[in-house]
C-alpha cells in the first residue's frame, strides 16, 4: 500500500486524481481504460481506489479536506469525525493544552484537528502504511509545521516533552470489533498509566465501554454528532475524577452528570421523550427526566414520559396518540384507518425488528406516523404518535448521573 501511496504524491499521481475525482462507479471501468493508454495501470488503479476512498471520507472530513487528503480503508473506517476531533481539540486547547503527544494517530484525523487549533503535535503509528498517510495528509493540508509524524511502537515514546497525551487504541482485530479493553492495541491499562503521567489526557475508547471499567481518576465524557453516539472519551487532569458528562454535536451542549436517582414510573403521558444516545450511553436519563418532569415507562427503557412538552436539548419529542398492547393486526388496522403510508418504526425492550413489522403492516397513505415497540410497565406494547411541535433540540443545559435504564 506504501507502494502506491508514494506514486500518487508525484507531479504524475495528483493530477491522475484532480482527473479522477468524483468518477461514479458505473463509470471506473470506462475511465481505467481510457487512463491506462497513458499512464501505468497500478497507478490508474491507486488513483481509482484513492478517489474512491475519498468519496466516502467526504462524511466525516467534508468534501474540502476529502479531497485533498490520502486514506487507507481502514483509516476511513476508524478515523475520528471532524466535528468531534474538533470539539475534542478545542476542549484541550481550554485546559491551556499546546501541544500534545498524538498515540495511535492513524492516518492523522486528530492530529489535524489539533493543529488547527493551534496545538503542536507528535503523531505516532507503528504501521508504515499509515503512517506515511498521516504525514501526507499534514503536508497536503498545510500543518506539516505543526505535525510531526513518527513511525513507532507508541508503548516506546517518550511524551515528557509534551502537555497532554491522546491515545486511540486500535479496537478492531481480524475478526472485527474488540469489546474487552485489555485487548485493545494498546491495551486500556497501559493508555491509563500513560495517561495518568501527563498533566492532561484524552482517552478514546468504544461508547459501549461498561461504566465499571472507567478508572475512578478519570471523567468519562460520551459524545454524539447528530445523534449518533461516535465514541466515548476518558479524561485524565480536569480536576473533575469520577464525573460523567454526554455532549452533544453540533452545539456543543453538554450535560454533566449530579447523581440522580433513577426516575420514577409512571403512567405514559401525552408525549413521549426519546434521550438522544450519549445521554442513555452516560447513564444520565434521570437529569433530562428532572428537566421535563416526567418519568420512565418502564424500569429497564430508556424512554421518558411526561403530560407537557418541554423544548430540550437531550431528547426528541413525540406526541402520542395511540396505546396499544403489542398485536400486529390491531395495528396494521390503526394505520389503514389513519392512511399511513410513511411509518417510522422504533423499538427499545422488544425483539421485533423493525424492517419485519414494516412489512406485515404494509403501510399505505399519505399520512406518516411513527410507533415505538417498547415495553410498559413490563407489559409488550406500541405507543404510537409523531414528533411533537415545536421540536425538541432548543433548550438549556441539564444536569446528570450514572446508572439509568438502557
Amino acid at each position: 500500500m506504501n507502494d502506491l501511496l508514494s506514486p500518487l504524491l508525484t507531479p504524475e499521481g495528483r493530477a491522475l486524481l484532480d482527473e479522477v475525482r468524483g468518477t461514479a462507479p458505473a463509470d471506473e471501468l470506462a475511465v481505467a481504460t481510457r487512463l491506462r493508454r497513458e499512464h501505468p495501470a497500478e497507478l490508474v488503479s491507486a488513483a481509482l481506489a484513492q478517489a474512491r476512498l475519498r468519496q466516502r471520507a467526504a462524511a466525516k472530513f467534508g468534501e474540502a479536506d476529502a479531497d485533498r487528503m490520502f486514506f487507507t480503508p481502514n483509516g476511513v473506517e476508524q478515523s475520528t469525525r471532524a466535528s468531534v476531533a474538533a470539539y475534542r481539540a478545542g476542549r484541550l486547547k481550554a485546559l491551556g493544552v499546546t501541544s500534545v503527544a498524538d498515540l495511535c494517530c492513524g492516518i492523522g484525523g486528530d492530529a489535524i484537528a489539533l493543529a488547527r487549533a493551534g496545538i503542536r503535535v507528535l503523531a505516532v503509528d507503528r504501521d508504515p502504511v499509515t503512517a506515511a498517510t498521516a504525514r501526507a495528509n499534514a503536508e497536503a493540508l498545510g500543518l506539516a509545521g505543526l505535525i510531526e509524524v513518527r513511525e513507532a511502537d507508541v508503548q516506546q515514546v517518550d511524551t515528557a516533552g509534551h502537555d497532554a497525551v491522546f491515545v486511540d487504541p486500535a479496537r478492531r482485530g481480524g475478526r472485527g470489533r474488540i469489546f474487552d479493553p485489555e485487548a485493545y492495541s494498546p491495551p486500556l491499562s497501559w493508555a491509563v498509566a500513560a495517561a495518568s503521567a501527563a498533566r492532561v489526557a484524552a482517552l478514546k475508547i468504544a461508547p459501549g465501554i461498561p461504566h465499571e471499567a472507567v478508572p475512578a481518576q478519570a471523567e468519562a465524557e460520551w459524545i454524539s454528532d447528530h445523534g449518533d453516539v461516535k465514541e466515548a472519551v476518558l479524561w485524565f487532569g480536569t480536576g473533575a475524577p469520577g464525573a460523567v458528562r454526554a455532549t452533544l454535536l453540533p452545539g456543543p451542549r453538554t450535560l454533566p452528570g449530579r447523581g440522580l436517582s433513577d426516575p420514577a414510573v409512571r403512567p405514559v403521558g401525552r408525549y413521549l421523550y426519546e434521550p438522544d444516545g450519549a445521554v442513555i450511553r452516560a447513564h444520565l436519563v434521570a437529569e433530562v427526566a428532572e428537566e421535563l418532569d416526567g418519568g420512565l415507562i418502564d424500569p429497564t427503557i430508556a424512554y421518558i414520559t411526561a403530560d407537557g412538552l418541554h423544548a430540550t436539548a437531550y431528547a426528541t419529542a413525540y406526541e402520542i396518540t395511540d396505546r396499544l398492547p403489542f398485536n400486529v393486526k390491531k395495528l396494521k388496522a390503526l394505520l389503514r384507518e389513519r392512511e399511513v403510508g410513511n411509518l417510522t418504526v422504533k423499538k427499545r425492550g422488544s425483539a421485533v425488528e423493525p424492517e419485519e413489522l414494516r412489512r406485515k403492516v404494509k403501510p399505505q397513505g399519505p399520512n406518516a406516523a411513527t410507533v415505538f415497540l417498547t415495553r410498559v410497565a413490563g407489559a409488550p406494547t406500541m405507543l404510537v404518535g409523531a414528533p411533537a411541535r415545536p421540536a425538541a433540540g432548543v433548550g438549556e443545559r441539564a444536569p446528570g448521573r450514572r446508572g439509568t435504564p438502557q
